[in-house]
């Protein structure tokens, strides 16, 4: 997957880059991802690339042309001339989902755009986004943040950077629930033991153990995300469900 990212402050993402998970997958070639800063595209000499609000407001806003420039550059550098999937980090986006990153994973190029100041002239916006994604409810200084979110999200998704499939399969939110609790050695510790059946070594009832704590887990602390699937939940699983919380 080729992805370019749109900033004015590439240093922001490049020091995230070279660490951890992506770092690797980036030495693999799995990954490339190429920072572009939108200065460098700027209308004068000066590094203009903002202005003030037609129609009044408080702060700066980025031009369109400095966007267009950089978008294109982009487009004939990187991407091999083809239209990538274009994303604008904004807080009136859809909001960022573990089903939404398995969709960007599946394609080959994407662009992602960072806003600031009071973000970007909604004509280039218009012209070369085909969606907006944000990553809450809430508002952050710059886009950089919220598209190391989604590189990192979407990344983990595609075959190769991780070690397995089982490495996301398993995680919260990829079923509709969250994951089941995880224990690691010592057996017992400050005089609390592990689940009995985590050390049985039965496959099976390891797997059913595990689902059911992650049921339990999501009423717990997500019960939101079991209503769009508590139909798919069987009498059987949703008895042993009950039984487990009674203990």
């Amino acid at each position: 997957m080729r992805i370019s990212i749109l900033t004015l402050f590439p240093e922001q993402i490049d020091n995230f880059l070279s660490f951890s998970i992506i770092g690797r997958a980036i030495e693999k070639g799995i990954l490339e991802i190429k920072t572009i800063n939108i200065r460098d595209f700027a209308v004068n000499e000066y590094g203009k690339v903002d202005d003030t609000l037609y129609g009044g407001g408080t702060g700066m806003l980025i031009m369109c042309q400095p966007v267009y420039d950089a978008y294109n550059h982009a487009v004939q550098t990187f991407h091999k001339g083809s239209k990538p999937h274009t994303i604008f980090v904004s807080p009136k986006g859809k909001t960022l989902s573990q089903k939404i990153s398995v969709r960007l994973s599946k394609h080959e190029d994407i662009c992602i755009i960072c806003g600031h100041y009071e973000g970007i002239d909604q004509r280039v916006l218009d012209l070369i986004v085909d969606e907006e994604i944000s990553i809450g409810d809430y508002v952050l200084t710059g886009g950089e943040i919220a598209a190391i979110v989604i590189v990192d999200s979407m990344s983990r998704m595609i075959d190769g950077v991780l070690p397995n499939e089982d490495a996301y399969t398993n995680e919260s939110h990829m079923n509709g629930l969250l994951e089941a609790n995880q224990y690691t050695k010592p057996y017992e510790w400050n005089g609390i033991k592990i689940p009995e059946i985590l050390a049985s070594g039965n496959e099976a009832l390891i797997r059913e153990e595990n689902y059911i704590s992650s049921i339990i887990e999501t009423i717990h602390k997500r019960p939101d995300m079991l209503q769009n699937n508590k139909n798919e939940l069987s009498e059987t699983t949703w008895k042993k469900v009950l039984d487990k919380m009674k203990e």
